[in-house]
Parts: structure tokens; sequence; C-alpha cells
């Protein structure tokens, strides 16, 4: 059966497709193409360019494909930008899940996979952060994650088919053998910004914060690489092919860095000094959040990549041969 992968041509999307064709499954992918890029999708693979909240097209893709499992990662996630966008995330991200999640049930739809977020936590009172903590977003983008958890939950009771909620932390990296990596426009996440200035295409980067209670003041991060994320997409599409219940797990490797950690690294790797400023804190960012991932160890993830240098090298590479 076809696997149909919502937002394929994306960062994340994509490197699970790649890790789809790498054992012999079949996906078909959904992409407006808004942040995706067509040049990543892989040959082999069906594009249908087209909008995740569009039923009649997703109903039609569903029957012509002959799909019995959604992967979902078609969302907006920039968490500043949410903020200044409310509406703008809630209608991209909530009300088009819901229509997918129609479509998925009218399509007699199996096992759903959903691309969540730990922003979901907000500022969490123990780290690391299991999935039974309090959910408490601190901005749009996690409150949007968050009802679409809801919604997916309720579906799946009503409607006999089997999920999995992925929360994943801070992802970063590029595919070991350099097919893919992150090629988003004006990019926010902190190793591609660094990454960015290390190559000289940003005069400096910025620091926002520096009193939080971390240990060096700066915001602690847990970074997962984007391999070892596609790999846990592939354990959750095994669990629930087996009759798994549906269940939602943490993604991350249960160990922090913090800002400052991050960019002497980049520095490291890239073998060069770059400008860095000091700015204030940015609305909707918690201080320090670090996943228990046991559950999804348990399953049966085995995380290949989890080393923050390793994470940058391969970030690196794909962002000098990008250029």
């Amino acid at each position: 059966m076809t696997i149909l992968v919502t937002g394929g041509a994306g960062y994340i999307g994509c490197q699970t497709v790649i890790a789809l064709l790498d054992r012999h499954e079949t996906p078909v992918i959904l992409d407006d193409l808004s942040t995706g890029k067509r040049a990543e999708v892989p040959s082999s693979v069906p594009l249908i360019v087209g909008d995740v909240g569009d039923m009649e097209l997703v109903g039609n893709v569903l029957r012509e494909h002959e799909v019995d499992t959604i992967l979902h990662f078609a969302a907006k996630i920039v968490v500043p930008e949410s903020l200044s966008d409310p509406l703008g995330y809630y209608l991209n991200n909530t009300v088009k899940t819901r229509a997918l999640l129609e479509a998925a049930v009218k399509g007699l739809v199996r096992h759903f996979v959903f691309s969540s977020t730990a922003a979901v936590y907000g500022n969490p009172d123990f780290t690391p952060v299991s999935e039974d903590a309090l959910a408490a977003p601190l901005s749009p983008y996690g409150m949007s994650k968050l009802m679409c958890e809801h919604m997916l939950r309720d579906a799946s009771a009503a409607h006999g088919f089997n999920h999995i909620i992925l929360r994943y932390f801070n992802v970063a990296g590029a595919d070991p053998a350099g097919r893919h990596g992150q090629t988003t426009s004006n990019a926010t996440h902190l190793i591609e910004v660094a990454i960015e200035t290390a190559l000289g295409r940003r005069s400096h980067m910025s620091i926002y914060g520096d009193d939080y209670t971390t240990p060096d003041g700066t915001c602690v991060r847990d970074y997962v690489h984007i391999s070892d994320l596609a790999e846990a997409h592939l354990r959750a599409l095994d669990y629930l092919r087996r009759g798994g219940e549906s269940c939602t797990l943490n993604c991350g490797y249960g160990r922090g860095y913090s800002v400052k950690e991050v960019i002497e690294t980049v520095k490291k790797v890239a073998g060069v000094d770059f400008e860095v400023h000091q700015a204030s804190r940015r609305a909707g960012d918690p201080a320090s959040i670090v996943a228990d991932s046991s559950r999804l160890v348990r399953m049966g993830w085995k995380p290949a990549l989890d080393h923050l240098p390793t994470i940058i090298r391969h970030a690196y590479a794909w962002e000098k041969n990008l250029h």
C-alpha cells in the first residue's frame, strides 16, 4: 500500500521520504511548495502540488494511489511568525489538519503519524520532559499543534484507525549521504543561522537573551539529527502496522546544549570566528527543554547520530555545497 506524505518536499518530510525509499516503501507526496522545493523530491516519487486542506483533492489522491497511511508534516513552524500571525497559523496548521483528518476518515486510512512539537510543553517545570507533562504552549505555533493532537486522538478513537503523535525537539543536520538538507530561505533555526554566518552569508548573528535560569544564561535545547528523526517515523510506522495502540512520543536525545555551546561548536567545525551580538529575549522562547524519549527507544528507535559536532558537520557540508 501507498503512504501519503504531506509536506514531503520540505526539510523533514523529504528526508523521511528518502528513508522510506531506502527500505522500498511506496510514498506519494502532497505539498503546496510554499516552503518545500520541487527539486528536493526524488524523481521516482509522485508529487501532487496542492493544499492539504483541499478535501476533494486529498480524497482523490487517497483513492487513486490506494493510500492506507498518512505521514502529516505540512505546517508552518516559525514561533516568532506565529506570534505576529496567529490566525494564519491556526488556519494552516489546525483548520487544514481537521480537513485532512476528515478526508482520511472518508478514505478509510488505517494509520496516521502526526508531526508535532516540543513547543506544546511551553516552559516545563521539569526537564527532561516526559509525554505526561502538562501541555502549556507559549506560542500560537505550539497551540496550533496541540489542537491538532486533540483532534487526531478524538478522530482516531471514533473512527477506528490508529495513530502516533511524534513531538519533535530541535531538528537539525542533513542527510549523511549528502542527498538532502535544509534549504529554507531566511532561516531562523539556530544551527542554520550560525552556519550561514560562518560562511559569510550573514554579517553577524544574535543571541536572544542571556539571563535565563540556565548554566550560561542562554536557552538550552535538545538537538536531534534529521536522519534519526526520519528513522523514528519508520519505527512508528512499523509499530502501527503491527496493531500497536495509538500513543504520543517524544523524539530527542535527552541532552541539552545552550545557544552559546552551539555557536562555539559551529565555529570549531567551520574553523572560523564570526560576529555575535547580544539581543533581548524573544517572546515564546522557553528557557530549557530536553526530551525524555525512553518510550520511543522502547519501541525500537536506536539513534545513530547523537553527537552535536556530527549534526553540525553534516549541516555545514550541505550548506557549503548548496551554494
